[in-house]
């Protein structure tokens, strides 16, 4: 079965001005369009027709760069459009704890998260991860590198390539990184944690 675009969560202007419709229709109906297009025309046909998106990323890395980076980039816009929402969350309950007792506190966590974020040098992604020891921490991944495909588990993404905040931020990095922590939906995120 081909893989689809999902829908958003939430209507593209609700999340205004952090992120406008205009940037939705490019971002999600674009380029995230283009890569489960891209992606479905690279596996079809093949052995690796019909697979789950994480195994497609696990298999396919330096062997079929046109399968893993197209799924990456599929797998980690779908996380991110889980993540957003139009109103403003706190994380709680679970989720709060383990924020606080492995980075102290929610304020430093959003610090680290952001200065990675902010200095990613190029294109890419910062997650919050919980790893298999059951920590929490904070990753940045170059271009399509995705946790996706690994046995660490993605939480919460933030997706750094230019051609997500451009459009209404222009070169301001640091505006559209302040932005995201009113757009996060924390119960989606808690949902992922083991």
């Amino acid at each position: 079965m081909p893989f689809v675009l999902p829908d958003l969560t939430f209507e593209p202007t609700s999340l205004e001005p952090w992120l406008s419709a205009e940037s939705f229709s490019y971002h999600h109906g674009k380029h995230h369009a283009a890569y489960v297009s891209k992606l479905n025309a690279a596996v079809s046909g093949t052995e690796l027709d019909g697979r789950p998106l994480e195994e497609l990323i696990r298999v396919s890395g330096d062997v079929n760069p046109a399968v893993f980076n197209n799924a990456a980039q599929h797998f980690n816009h779908d996380r991110f459009w889980l993540s957003l929402s139009p109103t403003e969350q706190t994380p709680e309950d679970q989720l709060l704890e383990k924020i606080e007792s492995d980075f102290g506190s929610f304020e430093t966590l959003k610090e680290k998260f952001s200065g990675l974020a902010g200095g990613l040098f190029g294109s890419g992604w910062v997650w919050l991860m919980q790893t298999t020891d059951d920590r929490l921490e904070v990753r940045q991944y170059q271009n399509a590198e995705t946790p996706g495909g690994t046995d660490d588990r993605g939480l919460l993404p933030l997706d750094v390539w230019e051609h997500t905040y451009y459009i209404d931020h222009r070169n301001d990095r640091a505006k559209f990184i302040a932005g995201f922590w009113s757009h996060i939906n924390w119960k989606s995120v808690a949902e992922r944690l083991a």
